[in-house]
């Protein structure tokens, strides 16, 4: 049986709950419970996510741990602690650039450090020397929240093994055991034991903060890939004309001037 089942039946019943009782907090059918426990199928990512919250634990630790009365959290690691990345090449030994599409990303949680399940993804490469030298990989993207790059562009983004070197302002994929796959702009430098801001683009949407220690990877975005094509710009208002009117203005006095 997986993780998944075994975590979730014990958990359960660690809690005194029956199936039927969890599946009403859950606001599911007992049936489902029943199928998720006999590793007959497995919830999906926001459930997964509702699940692990109920229990106090991270998606990871719930689909990776082995759950019982003995079982400890791991240490949490800090910025600059070494990863082990998984990677894919070529047959001249050269990085390919792993794509992970949206339908894909609930299993990176699962499957990043896995080299089978990265070796298993459509990967690809680009004739670009600022994309030739390092560790890339790309991430198909969902959602309005940092137009004008468009829902469906895919981020290309270098891995970043130092998560010190976080730029606030510099936009990111950040993969975190509780919000999954997110392209954001930082909001401050990551610091250990705290929290780091994430910034949409789109207005609409307000910043939140997402605990360090909840991190898995941070990737730094390198380039994108639309098939968006950009929009016209707009025919120039009358405060448009007048602006530029005024800054030819200044720039023949300046001229002048010299």
């Amino acid at each position: 049986m997986s993780n998944i089942s075994n975590n979730l039946k014990y958990l359960r019943k660690k809690k005194g709950h029956t199936q039927q009782g969890f599946a009403d907090i859950m606001e599911i059918k007992r049936s489902l419970i029943g199928a998720y426990e006999e590793d007959r199928a497995e919830p999906k990512y926001d459930l997964l996510k509702k699940i692990a919250e109920y229990f106090d634990l991270t998606i990871d630790e719930f689909i990776n741990e082995k759950i019982s009365d003995s079982w400890k959290p791991k240490p949490k690691s800090s910025g600059s602690n070494l990863r082990v990345l998984s990677i894919s090449v070529d047959a001249n030994d050269n990085e390919n650039i792993e794509l992970v599409p949206v339908k894909a990303s609930a299993g990176y949680l699962n499957g990043f450090s896995d080299p089978q399940y990265i070796s298993d993804l459509p990967k690809f490469q680009l004739p670009i020397a600022a994309l030739r030298q390092g560790t890339f990989r790309a991430f198909e993207i969902m959602g309005d929240s940092m137009l004008p790059v468009q829902p469906g562009s895919v981020i290309i983004g270098e891995y970043l093994d130092n998560w010190n070197e976080v730029k606030t302002g510099e936009t990111y994929i950040i993969i975190s055991k509780n919000e999954g796959v997110v392209y954001k702009r930082a909001g401050n430098r990551f610091r250990e034991n705290k929290d780091l801001k994430l910034i949409s683009d789109n207005k609409v949407y307000d910043a939140y903060t997402i605990a360090a220690d909840d991190i898995l990877e941070i990737w730094r975005a390198k380039a994108y890939i639309s098939t968006s094509l950009p929009e016209p710009a707009p025919d120039p208002t009358i405060e448009t004309l007048t602006q530029m009117m005024s800054q030819m203005q200044k720039s023949i006095s300046q001229l002048n001037k010299n």
